[in-house]
């Protein structure tokens, strides 16, 4: 049996030309090894379109796993979260020009959810292959967090492992802020690839203290 896998990736936003998240995802879709394919889609960047979308993907593939790709400007590793946050608080506007401020991804629902991915078995796995990883505890507010709450809140109960991995500008974006940390787009695909070969391993996560944290 081949054990789907949807990496999802945004669509770019605040007047950027490029988005890192979608030129890894969407050089990945079709990626396959033995047991496993992977699904490659895009997001938009809005507030309530971004969940919408990504669960009709859910609903149509089915996949087993989950992992959700942003860009995260400032950052230097690739950082896997651990919890998405109940409430969205922009500092910019989205694709659609909302600003959501101190509003719930979903009305009534937990006030987190921690993801169900290894995400330390994954973030070793990443430093093992040469690659700057972290366990990191915060995924902002902005439309990240929004599709990470909004992919735990659709996934609840259901037997799939989910969650979200930030990622830094690519190079050719942070040469337009002096000093800003980047990362080559293979880097990045490389650091995908482990997270989903870990995933689909499907063992318990590991227990370790060491490493940064955001």
């Amino acid at each position: 049996m081949t054990t789907t896998v949807l990496l999802t990736g945004f669509e770019p936003f605040n007047n950027a030309t490029v988005n890192p998240a979608w030129e890894a995802v969407r050089h990945l879709d079709g990626w396959r090894e033995a047991g496993f394919v992977v699904h490659g889609r895009q997001l938009p960047c809005v507030f309530g379109e971004a969940n919408r979308v990504l669960c009709e993907i859910i609903d149509e593939l089915r996949p087993s796993i989950v992992i959700a790709v942003g860009q995260a400007g400032g950052r230097a590793d690739l950082s896997v979260e651990r919890v998405a946050i109940n409430v969205d608080d922009a500092p910019i506007m989205d694709n659609s020009m909302q600003q959501l401020v101190d509003t719930p991804v979903v009305a009534g629902g937990p006030a987190a959810y921690f993801s169900t991915l290894p995400i330390k078995a994954i973030v070793k796995a990443m430093r093992e292959a040469g690659l700057p990883a972290s366990v990191s505890q915060t995924a902002g507010t902005f439309v990240c967090n929004h599709v990470f709450y909004g992919l735990m809140h659709h996934t609840e109960g259901k037997a799939m492992r989910a969650g979200f991995i930030h990622i830094p500008y690519l190079p050719l974006q942070a040469a337009a802020f002096p000093g800003a940390p980047s990362m080559a787009l293979d880097d990045v695909m490389e650091g995908l690839r482990v997270a989903v070969r870990v995933a689909v391993q499907g063992g318990a996560d590991i227990v370790d203290a060491g490493g940064r944290t955001h």
